[in-house]
């Protein structure tokens, strides 16, 4: 039999790798903010990422509508399972994935200076579509959210330090 104590630890794991990805994407864009000519032509477009959990599915499924009766509660049949030894912890375990994106939504900034060496005809300048506002905002996310998982696993090792003192006393 398997044990799944290392479930946790998977997810917070993958997410903290997420959240750094998309730090590391913010930082890029702040970086490029004034960024008017890339290898590509024409100005640096912003980058998103899309945060997508990877949930596996698991023995049973099916969620069951609780009737409330007077009868004493027994636990569900599919909770007293042993895991499918041909299964993986790792397989079990939600985990988060992000994706970077280019953001082809957001148009451009528009800056009339006739003297800059990448203004067309009309004088315009295309700036990239990065706000740094926004990007400072979505670091103090980033870095709020990558701090709770770092939490969650400091919480857990705790929790399985306290478990495998119990049999010591």
């Amino acid at each position: 039999m398997q044990l799944n104590y290392l479930r946790g630890m998977n997810t917070s794991a993958s997410a903290l790798t997420a959240y750094r990805q998309w730090m590391n994407t913010i930082s890029e864009n702040i970086a490029n903010a004034q960024t008017t000519r890339t290898a590509e032509g024409g100005p640096y477009r912003r980058k998103r990422v899309v945060f997508q959990e990877v949930q596996r599915p698991r023995l049973d499924t099916a969620a069951r509508p609780r009737q409330l009766t007077t009868e004493p509660v027994r636990t569900h049949p599919a909770h007293m399972t042993a895991p499918d030894p041909r299964r993986t912890a790792a397989e079990e375990t939600p985990v988060v994935t992000a994706r970077v994106l280019r953001d082809t939504g957001t148009p451009m900034t528009q800056v009339y200076d006739p003297g800059h060496p990448d203004a067309g005809a009309d004088g315009i300048v295309l700036y990239p579509n990065v706000n740094p506002v926004t990007e400072m905002v979505n670091l103090i996310l980033a870095s709020r959210a990558y701090e709770a998982n770092v939490a969650a696993l400091a919480a857990d090792k705790r929790m399985q330090e306290m478990a495998l003192s119990i049999g010591k006393v």
